[in-house]
């Protein structure tokens, strides 16, 4: 794997993990990061490597973007606003960050002659689906959230630049993704709230919210597989496992983990906050039709999510 790969949001959770990947692969990686809310320590092992670039910029500076991926083949855009619970307080960070800088990514693209993308989307694009297990062909339903409008919107784009100059697009809708660097969530808020007082532990919602999750490695295999296993001018996947868990479950094993036995103090009602979707589940028929398997369950993602966690403290007074 000789060429040369341009990824926003390269110093982020996922986004170092598909990096430290890529370079194992003996690609050359050049990173784009505003390290908002990326770490550049995540980017350690990977600027060790000659094949390694990294260059700080906001995909909103299009010309500083259009300059950095010069040379570059394929372009991974992971660069987002992923803040889905705070979006109704500063709503147009989603506009601005998921929409606009992924038509700053597809402009910069045309004009420097890279016509090919994968796109880190989101489950949430399904609202509150009527189909469950939810397929990639689902109705898409009324939008409840800005992060899951304003992705869809970046779904749009994509799409009709590959209708209208050639461009070659994969689109992965992840559910909520766990492992190392994993730094926002349920896993690093339960931790970091039971860290500070481990007898009382506030629950956003009833605990009976059904969600899905997939481990980071499992996610950037199925990546992979699919940029070599697929190959139309659109290709969509879902991503995530063929099981879901309640939220009580997942507090059940952080708990366990942890040896604490805290009182729940719910806040009530079967969401956590607009535009939480009460019951997440994708079919991924397509992407396993492939050959893809993940190698972890939920409950196996959780506790190596909290072990991370547990094992590198510093990102709890960081984030």
């Amino acid at each position: 794997m000789s060429e040369r790969y341009f990824v926003t949001g390269g110093a982020g959770f996922v986004g170092s993990n598909l990096v430290d990947r890529l370079l194992e692969r003996g690609a050359q990686v050049v990173v784009y990061d505003n390290l908002s809310t990326g770490f550049e320590s995540f980017l350690s092992e990977a600027k060790k490597s000659k094949q390694f670039t990294l260059v700080p910029g906001d995909i909103l500076d299009q010309a500083s973007l259009k300059q950095a991926m010069q040379g570059c083949g394929f372009v991974f855009h992971l660069s987002a606003n992923a803040d889905v619970r705070f979006g109704t307080q500063h709503p147009r960070r989603d506009l601005d960050q998921n929409t606009f800088g992924t038509f700053n990514v597809l402009e910069a693209m045309r004009e420097s002659g890279i016509r090919r993308i994968a796109f880190s989307s989101t489950g949430s694009i399904y609202g509150e689906a009527a189909v469950i297990p939810t397929p990639e062909d689902a109705p898409l339903p009324i939008q409840t959230s800005l992060y899951g409008a304003s992705k869809l919107a970046g779904e749009g784009l994509i799409q009709a630049y590959c209708a209208g100059f050639d461009f070659q697009a994969w689109i992965f809708r992840f559910v909520s993704i766990l492992g190392d660097r994993y730094t926002h969530g349920h896993v690093f808020d339960f931790y970091k709230k039971l860290l500070a007082d481990p007898t009382k532990l506030a629950v956003l919602g009833d605990g009976q919210q059904r969600k899905s999750y997939l481990h980071v490695q499992d996610c950037i295999d199925a990546i992979f597989c699919a940029l070599e296993r697929s190959t139309e001018p659109v290709n969509i996947f879902n991503l995530g496992t063929n099981e879901y868990c309640k939220v009580n479950d997942s507090l059940g094993w952080i708990c366990q983990e942890l040896g604490v036995n805290p009182e729940f103090e719910y806040s009530g009602g079967e969401r956590g906050w607009i535009g939480d979707n009460p019951f997440i589940f994708l079919d991924t028929t397509r992407i396993r039709a492939l050959g893809w398997e993940p190698k972890f369950n939920i409950q196996q993602s959780v506790l190596k999510t909290l072990q991370y966690l547990r094992a590198n403290q510093e990102l709890l007074v960081r984030v």
